[in-house]
């Protein structure tokens, strides 16, 4: 139980906390949490860029293992970048983990997220998961992701009888199904696997707009010579991004993904395409 003094949300998985009381599981037993203790790192979320209220993911978290299928359903580079930007606030190191190899093939989105040295893992469904593992071990991963893009499927392969919940694609909407309704803690070797809800949305309402760009780090090293308060969009006068997108210099698709972001906080729509797309950034 949770002492009262601690009031509604205010512990989530991951937290590191005092208790009171009998902690021998037995019949008839009571222990309370007592006092939560100072978070190391919060990933964190909202429902959409505009809402003021953030949700608390995980705490104490070492990485963020970024889930995403390279097919059905259709890869979702927009939400990778957001979560990426989450990531870095966090202080958390990203790891990308791209599932069902056996109905595409990565090169693509390998070559996205290429400028930015982001580790990653390539995994089928009888892949060898040998080096995720070793990425795994002794750390807290939390894993995070659309829903139908086999995360928990993955869960379940790293922790044998976990039987976490999992779901299908819709073949109409080219989106998956939520299945696990709660987030989940799993000892791993020597540290911790957590397991999320899917998500449709990765609002970033909690960070600023600098903050954002600071999260494309193959973009944030042009934008330190835009003026000051530039908006990076396409109209914004003497942006540093835009020369050298005109140079083709920088990806047009990363350039796009960041606008879309700075756009959809000022209230504008940004939706992954619902049906497969000829490649991952259509």
């Amino acid at each position: 139980m949770k002492a009262r003094e601690l009031g509604r949300g205010s512990i989530v998985v991951g937290d590191r906390v005092d208790v009171v009381g009998d902690l021998s599981g037995r019949p008839d037993t009571l222990a309370r949490v007592v006092r939560v203790r100072e978070r190391a790192s919060v990933l964190r979320r909202t429902a959409d860029d505009t809402d003021p209220v953030e949700r608390v993911i995980v705490a104490n978290a070492d990485q963020l293992a970024i889930v995403c299928a390279l097919a059905d359903p259709a890869p979702q580079p927009r939400f990778v970048d957001r979560c990426l930007v989450a990531a870095y606030d966090a202080g958390l190191e990203p790891l990308l983990c791209l599932t069902k190899a056996d109905l595409a093939a990565p090169d693509e989105m390998l070559g996205t997220y290429k400028p930015l040295g982001l580790p990653y893992e390539v995994l089928g469904p009888d892949e060898d998961l040998g080096e995720l593992r070793s990425r795994l071990a002794g750390q807290t991963t939390v894993f995070v992701g659309s829903s139908g893009v086999g995360k928990s499927t993955l869960v379940n392969r790293l922790v044998p009888g976990t039987d976490r919940a999992v779901g299908h694609v819709n073949a109409v909407t080219g989106r998956g199904r939520h299945t696990s309704t709660s987030a989940l803690a799993l000892e791993f070797e020597g540290g911790w696997l957590i397991d999320t809800p899917g998500v449709r949305s990765f609002g970033l309402a909690h960070i600023d707009a600098a903050e954002i760009v600071a999260g494309f780090h193959d973009l944030d090293a042009f934008a330190v010579d835009c003026p000051p308060d530039c908006s990076h969009q396409a109209e914004a006068t003497d942006c540093a991004i835009t020369a050298a997108l005109e140079r083709g210099e920088i990806d047009p698709e990363r350039v796009a993904s960041l606008r879309r972001l700075l756009s959809s906080r000022e209230g504008e729509d940004e939706t992954e395409p619902s049906s497969p797309p000829t490649g991952p950034h259509s």
